[in-house]
């Protein structure tokens, strides 16, 4: 009888029930609901409807049992940092805020007048961003303080998520280290950090790794999705989920996992909290097995599906790619790290108003921005791959690029030029299908994370685009 995974990946725009099962020493899987997803605002607040999310998963699941598909566990990822608080009674305090609102605004310098940003970085090991969420608790603790002592639970995400369905609280380990409220050497919560910095400590629960089992879906949820299986809580964090799919064959290789964000660097087995690595913005996120992703975050394809919104979505992204090619000899470029980038009321305008400021050519078609776009994040993915290089002392033949945006051709061959080095494009289902292959991991179909993704390799065609 054929055993299912199944596997519901959500980002910032929708979100996937994906299906995954194992034949003949291949992985095969299958998209099985797809609904949508956005930040909404909410009394001049971004955020997000969890209860909308949750209404979505359950009609996912509820699609599987009319399919006839009937998975032996599921995993829940979603994007890092955000989370909700819990009070005795279970409730949520607030709202729960996205990580692009700016209520963050001022909120670094706060937590510096604590703890300058350098001790910090020897502490977690995590790159500074506003969005972060020891900037969002400091921000709660300022805006909120009631919320910060009634907090009886600290989750994130996906761990409340994984509550709704099972009634198990648990804090997931890779999701939790993008806090920077995580002890890089210990693997821990850094409760004296947390302490110094005026959090509620008690709200925070034990570290789980990811194959964790969270139990099965209550009684309630089983009758509404009409079956029941096991919670296996999977690397939560999209990006790390991603990382256990590359189909690398060694231990070392050099990966972008590309999407919205484009998220690159290498796997380690210890965190590198040098200066050197604070400076040069990288970042030690943990991954499956405790390794850890030493990553830069790269602005990615949000700028170009910005474009493709302010255009009132005329163009698909292949159209896109192609008029960025007919326009390859634009010669501006933009630093797409830029946080003007993060959240402009209009990316077309902020990207003009970049190029007139910096004395550079401005750009006036969507073809001329798109390339504009591609050129520079070849260029920042290019430079990014130097970076880690120096400073892990070790040559990378290639770049593993995973995810949706795997999927644009013009960009992976911008990037083997950019780089020189041997683009492997693929899976675009990345995300997904590592949150699979832990569940298959803890269930034992593969004997190590190596064997996955030899197995990833064999069973998705995975392009090469040569420098």
């Amino acid at each position: 009888m054929q055993e299912y995974y199944l596997a519901i990946d959500i980002g910032a725009s929708s979100g996937r029930h994906i299906i995954g099962s194992l034949s003949g020493g291949r992985i095969y899987i299958e998209e099985v609901y797809r609904f949508n997803n956005g930040i909404n605002r909410r009394n001049g607040r971004l955020c997000w409807d969890l209860d909308k999310i949750f209404t979505e998963i359950i009609q996912g699941l509820k699609e599987c049992k009319s399919r006839g598909i009937v998975p032996v566990s599921m995993g829940i990822d979603t994007w890092a940092v955000d989370f909700v608080l819990l009070d005795e009674a279970d409730q949520v305090l607030g709202d729960t805020y996205a990580y692009r609102d700016s209520r963050t605004e001022g909120m670094d310098n706060e937590v510096e007048a604590i703890l300058p940003f350098g001790r910090l970085y020897e502490r977690t090991g995590i790159q500074k961003q506003l969005f972060n969420t020891i900037y969002q608790l400091m921000a709660i603790k300022q805006q909120n303080p009631d919320y910060m002592k009634r907090a009886s639970e600290f989750l994130m995400i996906p761990d409340y998520l994984h509550y709704l369905l099972t009634g198990a609280k648990f804090n997931e380990y890779t999701n939790a280290t993008t806090t920077g409220l995580v002890n890089a050497e210990a693997r821990e919560w850094d409760y004296e950090l947390i302490s110094s910095l005026g959090y509620n400590k008690d709200m925070f629960l034990p570290l789980s790794l990811p194959g964790t089992p969270a139990g099965y879906f209550k009684p309630d949820i089983a009758r509404k999705a009409g079956f029941n299986c096991e919670v296996v809580m999977p690397a939560t964090h999209d990006t790390a989920s991603a990382v256990v799919s590359v189909p690398a064959s060694g231990d070392d290789f050099l990966y972008i996992s590309s999407g919205t964000w484009s998220l690159m660097g290498v796997e380690r087995n210890r965190p590198d909290c040098s200066i050197y690595s604070m400076e040069h913005n990288f970042t030690n996120e943990g991954g499956y097995g405790y390794r850890f992703r030493y990553i830069k975050n790269i602005m990615g394809l949000w700028m170009i599906q910005e474009i493709r919104r302010i255009s009132g979505n005329k163009y698909s992204f292949d159209e896109l790619c192609r008029m960025a090619q007919a326009n390859e000899d634009f010669p501006s470029r933009v630093d797409v790290n830029s946080s003007g980038f993060f959240s402009p009321e209009n990316m077309a305008d902020e990207i003009k108003s970049y190029c007139r400021n910096t004395h550079q050519r401005v750009p006036e078609t969507y073809g001329e921005l798109a390339a504009c776009i591609y050129l520079s994040l070849a260029e920042s993915y290019a430079m990014t791959a130097g970076e880690i290089e120096a400073n892990t002392r070790k040559h990378y033949e290639g770049i593993h690029i995973v995810g949706g945006g795997s999927n644009a051709a013009y960009l992976n061959e911008l990037t083997a030029k950019a780089s020189g080095k041997t683009v492997y494009a693929g899976p675009a289902e990345a995300t997904a299908l590592g949150n699979i292959i832990v569940q298959m991991l803890k269930a034992g179909k593969f004997a190590s994370l190596k064997e996955a993704r030899e197995c990833v390799y064999h069973s998705f065609d995975i392009k090469q685009v040569r420098p």
